[in-house]
């Protein structure tokens, strides 16, 4: 018998952290995001040390590729 793998979220909210802005953006499916530009003050946005892309440094929810890694390693 095997689960369901869990479904990813396609869209995650980044939060500006220079003026605080939340977007709701569609996330790549299969990559990462390196680079964001805030729509609001126009912030270029890089991820934080040990994080692979914006989403996972500013987002409400992680790339997928990470929710995918996350998902399997629950498993």
């Amino acid at each position: 018998m095997t689960g369901r793998q869990p479904a990813i979220a396609p869209t995650s909210t980044l939060i500006c952290p220079q003026c605080g802005h939340a977007s709701l953006e569609a996330m790549p499916v299969d990559a990462c995001q390196y680079f964001f530009s805030c729509p609001s003050c126009g912030s270029l946005l890089k991820p934080k040390p040990g994080d692979c892309c914006v989403y996972c440094s500013y987002g409400s929810v992680p790339c997928p590729p990470i929710q995918r890694e996350r998902a399997n390693n629950d498993a």
